[in-house]
């Protein structure tokens, strides 16, 4: 294997000559935005798999991969504390891998001291202790007696947490182990990384670290999947509680019939099926008002997410498909949970790249109107606009980025502008984002931007395109509250340049998830744009068709924030965005962690007049 290229920020080299010449340490870097962190490159054969397989070439990869996370933790000081745990997690699964289970036990200290939500404070490194207790004990990784230390040490330490505290994370846990094997593992090697060796010869840091994912998971995950999902399941069956549902108290129905004031919704999503919010849809020229524009910036007429032909008769199984990941994260027992477990963990190589493709096609063409459904429920006086921005579901990025892409997309923004302000829209959902890492990654994926440098100035450009005009959209309509979903991404959308979740204005608000208890979801986004937090566990709501699923997300936590905003408008419509903000703000319950601001619907209603 050709030796790693490296491309790495100057400041940090400079600081170091600095300090050799005056014999002293080197200062760390502050760093406080993502993309300040250096990216490296490292070479690669074309057939990745062997990479992963091949003892000998993984440790030639994995020694340069060692080297560069562990010189970045030395020499940058990382504001947040997500980017520091994942190059810690990094770096302990390297450890395992490497049989130096003592280093993995330091680093998994190093994690947890760094977590902040409750669950990740209790459980994190759990399995990975586990792991790294059986290697100090000398047993061999994939024998019955590791795998029986392994599960035992989980199972103890499982009963000495707070089930109310770590449940949704055993559940997901349990979901995960139920449905991974190998196809899953070498999936993304495959079908994402392969075809970017293949023509450039390189990973970037960005990319490299699957690799070391896909040989721990074949190493240890998969010998472990049976006996690891028997204890999770186990442990959920024997504290099986039901948790009360804060939302249904706190919830309000608006009653038809009171002559409240009228409240325009607009749902910037992946569009909706109008027919289901009959007589609450605005109309423009008799028929529902659209604006919509497809993936490659082009104005469009349709109304939903094209689907292919030959996949319109399937829509109902891949409906009945997305059902049946939903519940399975959330441990839900139903048919189509144990069709999905069945599929998945038993899926041929040959088939991932379909069913990954068709799941994430579903799932775009029913996000809108899911998103839509929650915004609308229980609020006759809400008017329903469909704002339709059109999300890829490909594996690989089709279209690519490019400049033109980019500037057609930032002219866009302006067009929903308009369209926002013709409807005369007081509240609008965003529950969709995008962050300058990710215009790097999709350059990386396409050929693009030469090397790291290249691509890394390249993405920052069409990134700045798109936020800074999406930023004047919204700053044209100070009027309007734009309530946005903070993110999936368990980090701080402020640290890693998401928009609009990272956006800073008046006018808008970001909102993450917790569920039907107040506790805090395993994935939700949060930083110091985060200021409400509302259910997004397992909320039911239309798809398409007019069939009802219940979906997580913190796409589905933000319209629960729109749905209160537009009652309150409707109830006193002289409120103003910021004094929304604020209303919601103040009638708030916060945890004594200060983390939550569980908005109270009733609270703030009947602050702002409403009296049933």
């Amino acid at each position: 294997m050709r030796p790693a290229l490296r491309r790495c920020a100057a400041g940090l080299a400079l600081a170091v000559l600095v300090a050799l010449a005056v014999g002293c340490a080197p200062a760390r870097v502050r760093v406080e935005r993502a993309d300040q962190l250096p990216r490296f490159s490292y070479a690669v054969p074309a057939d990745l798999e062997s990479v992963v397989r091949d003892r000998a070439r993984f440790a030639a990869l994995a020694q340069q991969i060692r080297r560069d996370a562990e010189g970045v933790l030395a020499g940058y000081d990382i504001a947040e504390r997500a980017t520091q745990r994942q190059l810690l997690g990094l770096l302990m699964q390297l450890d395992l891998l490497e049989g130096r289970p003592a280093d993995a036990l330091r680093r998994a200290d190093q994690i947890q001291a760094l977590q902040e939500k409750p669950a990740d404070k209790l459980l994190s490194g759990l399995a990975a202790r586990a792991v790294a207790q059986a290697q100090q004990r000398g047993l061999a990784p994939g024998s019955r007696e590791f795998a029986e230390a392994v599960t035992a040490a989980v199972a103890s330490k499982l009963e000495q947490l707070p089930y109310a505290v770590i449940r949704n994370d055993i559940e997901r846990a349990k979901s995960s182990m139920e449905t991974v094997g190998e196809t899953l593992v070498m999936g993304r090697v495959r079908e994402v990384l392969q075809p970017v060796a293949r023509q450039s010869g390189t990973l970037s840091s960005d990319l490299a670290p699957a690799l070391v994912a896909a040989r721990y998971n074949l190493d240890f995950t998969l010998p472990l999947k049976a006996p690891l999902a028997r204890t999770y399941a186990d442990y959920l069956q024997r504290h099986r509680v039901e948790r009360p549902n804060i939302w249904a108290v706190r919830d309000v129905a608006l009653p038809a019939g009171r002559g409240l004031a009228p409240v325009t919704i607009v749902v910037w999503d992946s569009g909706i099926d109008a027919g289901l919010f009959p007589g609450q849809v605005v109309q423009e020229e008799a028929k529902p008002a659209l604006v919509a524009f497809d993936r490659f910036g082009v104005r469009s007429s349709e109304p939903l997410k094209p689907i292919p032909a030959d996949l319109r008769g399937r829509l109902p199984e891949l409906q009945r498909r997305s059902k049946g990941f939903s519940d399975l994260t959330s441990n839900i027992d139903s048919p189509e949970a144990a069709e999905v477990r069945e599929l998945m963990s038993s899926l041929p190589a040959e088939r991932f790249r379909t069913v990954q493709e068709e799941s994430r096609l579903t799932s775009v063409y029913q996000h809108g109107t899911h998103v839509a459904g929650i915004a609308m429920a229980g609020n006759p006086y809400a008017r329903l606009a469909n704002a339709r921005i059109e999300f890829g579901h490909t594996l690989l990025p089709d279209p690519c980025p490019s400049r033109e892409l980019s500037q057609r997309s930032a002219a866009n923004f302006a067009a929903y502008a308009d369209f926002i302000r013709r409807t005369g829209a007081r509240v609008v959902n965003m529950s969709w984002g995008g962050n300058v890492r990710a215009y790097e990654s999709a350059l990386e994926q396409c050929g693009l931007g030469g090397d790291t440098a290249g691509r890394k100035a390249l993405a920052r450009e069409l990134y700045e395109m798109q936020r800074d005009a999406l930023t004047r959209a919204l700053t044209s309509l100070p009027d309007v509250l734009f309530v946005v979903s903070a993110g999936n991404s368990a980090n701080d959308p402020t640290f890693n340049e998401t928009y609009p979740a990272g956006v800073v204005l008046p006018n808008v608000v970001a909102v993450g998830a917790v569920d039907q208890a107040g506790d805090e979801a395993p994935f939700t986004s949060y930083g110091p744009t985060v200021k409400l937090h509302a259910n997004g566990y397992q909320v039911d709501s239309w798809v398409p068709g007019g069939r009802r699923i219940a979906i997580s997300g913190t796409s589905m936590s933000a319209p629960q924030v729109t749905n209160l905003a537009a009652k309150l408008l409707a109830v006193k419509p002289s409120l103003k965005p910021a004094e929304l903000i604020a209303l919601m703000e103040r009638t708030a319950d916060r945890t004594p962690d200060g983390r939550r601001v569980l908005v109270h619907p009733a609270r703030a209603l009947a602050e702002a007049g409403w009296r049933p």
